[in-house]
């Protein structure tokens, strides 16, 4: 990790959670890490925190649904320091309804932070990294963007985004030296269960998830789960040996592979079954 010193990282959703276990593995290994979050006191704590171990980290609060601010933030991070080498677009939400009871404003929440912070990020940063010539960017997607399941609509439609996303930009950048990874976590020891506090009113307002009584079965077995999850310092350790090897996917739950090779498995056979049944319906015709 000696090849990290001084480079320099960007990570939204940084105050907590994912965002603070990365940036905290980045700090250690010598690199220069900017962590923005939407609230300043959790970034004043998250400071507190890494200080106390050591470690030093530069901060600035930031909407990531505000493209304006998101460009302002990678061109001022680029004019301090010069470079901009790793960017991690993390930023998340959850805010669930079951599809009877879905609306447009608890949709728009999840869209604009979980996705559109992603389509941001790169948005501000790529013309930077493509003008350097170098760079890597890591998605915090989830296990849900490649399983669907009941009660998660609406984050599980912007986690399927982001991989199918990082798919692309991939594919665009495959004759570049910009990598792209996509971290795709299971149970994690999170804040996400308290992220209602942040929901803007015009959005619904501020909710409690552990309160709220649509789906108290689910988010009883979420919050269970995110706190028995994988240290976040733990999962930084995998996001950090997969941006060395250039790795695309980033996975941190073993337990899950069957589930994938489930979905996969259903959709192979749904090729085998187009391929038996297309030539008798095309010679039909």
């Amino acid at each position: 990790m000696s090849a990290w010193r001084g480079q320099v990282a960007f990570v939204t959703g940084g105050a907590s959670g994912i965002g603070l276990g990365m940036a905290e593995a980045f700090a250690s290994a010598g690199m220069l890490v900017t962590i923005a979050d939407i609230e300043q006191p959790a970034l004043v704590a998250a400071v507190a925190q890494l200080a106390a171990k050591g470690l030093h980290v530069e901060t600035m609060v930031l909407d990531v649904r505000d493209l304006g601010a998101f460009q302002a933030a990678a061109e001022a991070l680029a004019s301090r320091h010069g470079r901009v080498d790793l960017v991690c677009n993390n930023a998340g939400v959850v805010f669930e309804r079951d599809a009877a009871d879905w609306t447009d404003a608890g949709w728009r929440w999840v869209l604009d932070v979980n996705l559109m912070g992603v389509v941001h990020g790169y948005q501000a940063f790529l013309p930077i990294l493509k003008r350097q010539g170098r760079g890597h960017f890591v998605n915090t997607a989830s296990v849900t963007g490649l399983l669907g399941r009941a009660h998660i609509g609406q984050y599980g439609a912007t986690k399927f985004a982001i991989v199918g996303l990082s798919h692309v930009l991939r594919d665009e950048l495959r004759e570049t030296n910009i990598g792209v990874s996509v971290l795709c976590p299971g149970w994690t020891k999170t804040n996400m269960p308290d992220n209602g506090r942040n929901r803007p009113e015009r959005f619904g307002g501020p909710y409690d998830f552990r309160k709220d009584p649509l789906l108290a079965a689910r988010n009883k077995e979420y919050v269970e789960n995110s706190a028995k999850g994988l240290d976040p310092l733990d999962l930084a350790a995998l996001v950090v040996r997969a941006i060395e090897e250039n790795e695309f996917y980033i996975m941190t739950e073993p337990g899950r592979r069957g589930s994938v090779a489930a979905r996969y498995d259903e959709l192979m056979a749904a090729f085998d079954a187009v391929a038996d049944r297309l030539p008798r319906i095309l010679k039909a015709s």
